[in-house]
């Protein structure tokens, strides 16, 4: 899901740049900035179009989606709907309010039939988040106790997405829940008292192959399960609210468990929250709320303890803490039986988070993936890297970029005992030649492959046939008094410049001015003479760096008739 909404959000960027400087002299009265976040999920919920807006989509964004995910619910119940208005004005008024949306007029009026509604709706966040606010002591599942010991950690390995992907296409809960929503259809009337009758009730539970509960009351009343997996269909974005009070089956629900595994990780992680479906219901509200967040307490748990406990002493964990957290706590957990502990598990296990053995509860790797992503969405650092043994060239060369030497020397070494240092170079050198202008990687790769010496002299072989890679590769080869390599030549020496500089210019610019000094202003300029011919991915940034950041303004100058050069080429 991260993926899709940096792709949506780097969609959108020159588009709501260009609204901010059409709002500051057509709507000045509005806040564009409200507009980002309700652009972003009409993009990425209910239209790739970014032309396309639909009264009912509006409604939805408004009404069921932006709930969800404003920051800021205050300025929002004052400022968005204006500002939503603006930007529809300013699609209408530039031509980019497609031909498949509704009039600006219908859209308007729609924002005008919500409006008393969205702000309820804000209002009542608002209220939410005071309370929230007053109860410092959290719930069960609250991570921030646990912070100092998340960091400090043993470094936690990740499975690759492949067997991430194979796991989560297993997993029960969201089969039923793909069930569910096919049963659900398209346009399915829902009540505002009880989504479902009793009849449908019974139908549903039969598709998704739950038993129909002994009870004298009305059935909708005892099946929590039914509607936790009605939820998590949901936020699976399985069913979507429709027009009327009706909810649809989105078109490619019935697909699952889906081909991609991409697709499949990012629908698994919409659903990763579901994990609170797991707090046992109790029949008293109160008792309820006092075990909220039982089921992240589980998972946090089992993660400080490498991955497993036995149940029965994280029970007694559990019902010391609930004890603790809440003056109710000790009645909840003895309203919640002999083991209250059971439908967190057997929500976990539904999900593919854990799995049990007699009295042992332990991680699956998709449980690790999950609470580590739990973990990170409540901002708490944890030290967690791909499996060595599964790890990629290119992830180990991105992972050690960010780390210090040594622990960047450890992953390498561990990494390289896997394999023979001629399969390794290959594959390194490989990985640098994705990228055409990621210059960190590719100086990383070299570097480590020029440790190898003999053994990796077919890799640079091969890596002469790269315009990228070859300036590396024939100052390696030279270097081994290998027969027949070519000479570096002066191009050669420059391209492996402007790998430098471009990686100083990532580390700042005091430390690329820095870079530039050391080398002193006559090389620099006798560099600027020739350097701007090379087909370097970043020659012109660099070149127009230079000119604004050098402060020798003869050089600066020389820069600018650079890059000038460059740009005419």
């Amino acid at each position: 899901m991260t993926d899709r909404i940096e792709v949506a959000a780097t969609e959108l960027r020159p588009l709501l740049e260009e609204f901010i400087m059409w709002a500051r002299a057509n709507a000045p009265g509005s806040d564009p900035e409200l507009v980002g976040p309700a652009a972003l999920w009409h993009r990425l919920a209910f239209s790739q179009d970014l032309g396309t807006w639909k009264r009912a989509d509006l409604r939805n964004l408004l009404l069921d989606r932006m709930p969800k995910v404003v920051e800021d619910p205050d300025a929002a119940a004052d400022g968005m709907l204006p500002a939503v208005d603006a930007y529809l004005t300013f699609l209408d008024s530039t031509g980019r309010l497609g031909k498949g949306s509704d009039s600006l007029a219908d859209l308007q009026a729609e924002l005008d039939d919500v409006e008393d509604e969205f702000v309820d709706l804000m209002e009542e966040l608002l209220d939410e988040s005071e309370g929230e606010e007053d109860d410092d002591a959290g719930d069960l599942g609250d991570f921030e106790p646990f912070a100092d010991e998340l960091s400090g950690l043993d470094t936690v390995r990740l499975r690759p997405d492949s067997e991430l992907a194979a796991a989560a296409r297993q997993t029960p809960l969201v089969a039923k829940a793909r069930d569910l929503a096919v049963w659900v259809g398209t346009g399915r009337k829902v009540g505002e008292e009880t989504l479902l009758t009793d009849a449908e009730v019974e139908e549903a539970l039969e598709a998704v192959g739950l038993p129909r509960p002994e009870t004298e009351g009305p059935v909708s009343e005892s099946v929590p399960q039914l509607w936790n997996i009605w939820n998590l269909a949901v936020d699976l974005e399985f069913l979507e609210p429709g027009e009327g009070g009706t909810v649809t089956v989105q078109d490619d629900t019935a697909e699952w468990p889906f081909d991609d595994d991409e697709d499949v990780l990012d629908a698994w992680m919409l659903g990763l929250h579901s994990v609170d479906y797991g707090d046992p219901e109790l029949d008293d509200d109160d008792l309820t709320m006092a075990l909220a967040g039982l089921t992240r307490g589980v998972l946090v748990r089992l993660l400080l303890a490498g991955g497993s406990r036995e149940v029965d002493g994280l029970a007694r964990e559990l019902g010391e803490a609930a004890a603790d957290l809440d003056e109710l706590g000790g009645d909840a957990w003895e309203a919640a039986g002999d083991d209250p502990l059971a439908s967190s598990i057997e929500w976990l296990t539904g999900y593919g988070m854990v799995e049990r053995d007699g009295d042992v509860l332990r991680l699956t790797p998709l449980g690790t993936e999950g609470v580590v992503h739990l973990i990170d969405d409540a901002d708490i650092e944890v030290d967690a890297r791909p499996a060595i043994d599964s790890m990629s060239a290119h992830e180990l060369l991105a992972l050690s970029a960010e780390l210090p030497e040594e622990e960047a020397d450890a992953e390498f070494a561990a990494w390289m005992r896997l394999r023979e240092p001629a399969k390794a170079a290959e594959e390194l050198l490989a990985a640098a030649a994705e990228d055409d202008s990621d210059a960190l990687i590719r100086v990383q790769a070299a570097s480590v492959v020029g440790t190898l010496g003999e053994a990796a002299v077919p890799a640079w072989q091969a890596a002469l046939d790269h315009p990228s890679l070859r300036p590396y590769a024939a100052t390696h080869l030279s270097q081994l008094e290998v027969e027949d390599a070519p000479e570096p030549t002066p191009d050669d020496t420059h391209w492996l410049i402007l790998d430098m500089w471009t990686i100083s210019a990532g580390l700042g610019r005091s430390e690329f001015v820095s870079s530039l000094r050391d080398i002193g202003p006559d090389m620099v300029n006798d560099l600027l003479e020739v350097i701007w011919k090379i087909p370097h991915a970043h020659v012109e940034e660099l070149l127009d760096l230079i000119s604004q950041v050098h402060p020798d303004k003869q050089v600066a100058k020389a820069a600018r008739r650079a890059l000038f050069k460059a740009r005419s080429k």
